[in-house]
């Protein structure tokens, strides 16, 4: 198959959301944290905080009684599944976290997993994972920084997502090129990918089920920094659903 990326998305409502690169994400994120703000701790609670709400939105009234699964990377991916995992259990929801790499942990993802360990949330190897049966998975695992097929505990994290179902990821299905779409290897198969600040090229309607845009307070003028077309899209919510404007 051919990855055309996708160079506009639409909400609901017919907004046109432009939509970024690998390297364009990159610079956004390092005018934020390094001139603008929000920094990288704020940028990750916003973006955990709303992969929760995806959560309890997928799962609808059952969410109490639902068993949830977050496979969290190393890095700042993995940090927004981490606070995510915190947020739903600080609700009592039933949540078990899966790190792929915990002794790799940077910085801002460390800190998440620390405050994780004040909550009723219970943290499991992978060896773990056969006894969850959950009903919902949540991928943060490799985020835009993909570096060619995944490799490592990360690899046999994402071939048992795939037989589970109901699988949310966060920014980019993990295995998935955010610039092309294409993939080297193993990848998520999502159900639901709830993406950041703005929609990535890649993210090809085949490849991450229903998408949302999340918003994580990156002010308007980042963009306008680089020279990127934006319009306030968000309305009153801080989730907005994208269609490939095709």
């Amino acid at each position: 198959m051919i990855n055309t990326p996708i160079k506009t998305f639409r909400t609901d409502n017919g907004i046109i959301v432009p939509a970024i690169t690998t390297e364009q994400m990159r610079e956004v994120d390092r005018i934020a944290i390094g001139e603008t703000g929000p920094n990288l701790y704020q940028m990750m609670e916003n973006a955990g905080r709303n992969l929760a709400i995806s959560t309890l939105d997928m799962l609808g009234s059952h969410w109490q009684k639902a068993n949830i699964v977050v496979l969290a990377g190393p890095g700042g991916n993995g940090g927004g599944g981490i606070c995510a995992a915190r947020h739903l259990a600080n609700r009592n929801a039933r949540v078990s976290l899966c790190l792929s790499a915990p002794d790799r942990l940077g910085e801002v993802p460390a800190f998440q997993r620390k405050v994780f360990q004040g909550t009723p949330g219970q943290e499991i190897s992978p060896e773990a994972l056969d006894k969850t049966a959950p009903d919902i998975v949540i991928d943060a695992l490799i985020g835009y920084s993909l570096k060619g097929a995944p490799r490592g505990t990360a690899l046999p994290l994402i071939e048992w997502a795939n037989h589970q179902g109901n699988v949310l990821s966060l920014d980019v299905p993990s295995g998935i090129d955010a610039t092309s779409g294409a993939s080297a290897g193993a990848f998520i198969r999502s159900d639901r990918t709830m993406t950041l600040a703005l929609p990535k090229t890649g993210l090809l309607p085949e490849k991450t089920g229903e998408l949302w845009l999340a918003d994580i307070g990156i002010p308007a003028i980042v963009y306008k920094k680089l020279e990127i077309d934006y319009l306030p899209f968000f309305g009153a919510t801080y989730l907005v659903r994208l269609l490939p404007d095709l």
